[in-house]
């Protein structure tokens, strides 16, 4: 039976995910937690691994309950500790001296903070989506990259065991959604990747022909039941964004829940 196998979160858009055994849903269609702090720059930019690689090679603990940070750099031992609110000053100069340039940490409800399309309604693409499948089979399109890190690489709130390689692809589609436990979900599309995922989740090494393996072998093992206009052309899509529709906002999700893919 298809189960939510894995929730994780990223409370500071960018950074290190935290694994959360359920998790509850924003008003604005996100995960309690997920995305709620974002570094931006003097610009009002994001800091990002879109804008900068320096971003993989900074290590964060944040205890969510707690309200708390620690920082520092990947592969050194000297950590620094600081309360998200209280020492925010002292957090944005540390920041601020890391990425050489002036941060500032925007705050905003879980899934408020994404880079995803606003719709009608004043929300975001909500949680994001693949199977454990997924990841094992396009782990192994790679040298030296096992599921755990390729789950790094594309950063997804969702996992779900029990079902093929790919399944998330039959999401996408008028009128599809499943539900989770007792949270109903709508998917909103396949996700188009950036250059993150040809990166290094630790270092921000760059895999050489990341992107050529993936579209190769994407190619090849795209099922045929997939609608390819979904992907505009382009194949470097992956995991499926969902939107959770303001009914279901009051749910949890939570690991073990059991996942039903629905049409209409």
């Amino acid at each position: 039976m298809p189960t939510l196998s894995q929730i994780a979160v990223h409370p500071i858009k960018a950074l290190d995910p935290v694994e959360r055994d359920r998790v509850g849903i924003t008003d604005v269609g996100g995960l309690d937690g997920d995305r709620a702090f974002a570094i931006v720059d003097a610009s009002g930019n994001y800091v990002n691994g879109k804008r900068t690689s320096a971003v993989h090679r900074l290590a964060a603990d944040v205890d969510l309950d707690a309200g708390r940070v620690v920082l520092g750099e990947q592969g050194t031992d000297e950590r620094h500790e600081f309360d998200i609110d209280g020492d925010r000053d002292a957090l944005e100069a540390w920041l601020s001296e890391f990425f050489g340039d002036s941060v500032t940490l925007e705050t905003g409800p879980g899934g408020s903070l994404t880079d995803s399309a606003i719709y009608g309604d004043g929300t975001k693409t909500g949680p994001t989506l693949v199977s454990a499948a997924t990841l094992r089979e396009v782990a192994s399109w790679f040298d030296g990259i096992d599921p755990a890190e390729m789950r790094l690489r594309l950063r997804p709130n969702l996992v779900v065991e029990g079902v093929p390689a790919f399944w998330e692809d039959r999401l996408v589609g008028e009128g599809g959604h499943l539900r989770i436990g007792g949270v109903r979900l709508e998917a909103t599309g396949p996700l188009p990747r950036c250059v993150v995922p040809t990166r290094d989740p630790h270092t921000g090494e760059e895999y050489d022909g990341f992107r050529e393996t993936f579209l190769e072998h994407r190619e090849r093992t795209l099922p045929e039941w997939v609608d390819r206009s979904v992907f505009d052309g382009n194949l470097f899509h992956l995991t499926v964004g969902l939107r959770i529709p303001e009914s279901a906002r009051d749910g949890k999700l939570c690991v073990g829940d059991e996942v039903q893919r629905r049409d209409g």
